[in-house]
């Protein structure tokens, strides 16, 4: 039985870096470029056409912005998982970007291998943050805010989310099972009125929900 294909669109202003990434996923059997855009306007109109299963966008675009695309992607297809892939590590790009709804945070330095790791994990709804982008969401300032209702291990539970941590692990470092993990995780994102992890990690590092 052949592999099912990720479907993977390319957006970016700068052909010579869609042409390099073209070449990169060649290299991965089980990935499969479906188009390219050259900016977020049009990486939204191609939605419908191509059936993305995962885009990876850049961020400082003309005519429409990475982080403006993928709020739109995201509120038209909730399907479809967005990573963005920049050379910036602005702390406001990352945190906004994660906040539109991107799976993911990703530097053009990035190597072959953990590019194609990061599209299986979005495919999976699993994020994938650049050490330099969870560094800046870290460095960010941010006023107390309300504690949204959080129990001590929701708090716990956010703090290990915060750090990347999947299910398995994060059931294992608390000595609690998966499926408590699960519910605890469902529990905040429905408090932090989110629809995913990076979006309640970036919530969490702004208003420093997950602080002891």
């Amino acid at each position: 039985m052949s592999q099912e294909q990720i479907r993977v669109l390319v957006v970016d202003d700068h052909i010579i870096v869609r042409e390099g990434i073209t070449s990169l996923l060649e290299a991965f059997a089980d990935l499969e470029l479906v188009g390219e855009a050259e900016n977020g306007r049009q990486a939204v109109n191609l939605c419908v056409e191509l059936q993305p299963d995962v885009i990876l966008m850049d961020l400082v675009m003309p005519e429409m912005s990475g982080i403006d695309a993928i709020r739109a992607i995201k509120q038209r297809y909730r399907h479809v998982q967005v990573l963005a892939l920049t050379s910036y590590t602005n702390r406001e790009l990352v945190k906004g970007a994660l906040e539109a709804g991107a799976i993911g945070y990703l530097l053009k330095n990035v190597s072959a291998f953990e590019l194609a790791q990061a599209i299986r994990n979005a495919h999976k709804a699993e994020p994938t943050l650049a050490p330099e982008a969870t560094q800046s969401l870290l460095d960010v300032m941010a006023r107390p805010a309300a504690n949204y209702g959080l129990t001590e291990r929701e708090k716990e539970v956010l703090q290990q989310v915060v750090r990347g941590k999947k299910n398995e692990q994060i059931a294992e470092t608390l000595n609690i099972s998966i499926s408590t993990v699960k519910n605890h995780v469902s529990s905040i994102l429905k408090k932090l009125d989110v629809t995913t992890r990076t979006a309640a990690a970036s919530k969490a590092i702004k208003e420093k929900l997950a602080d002891k």
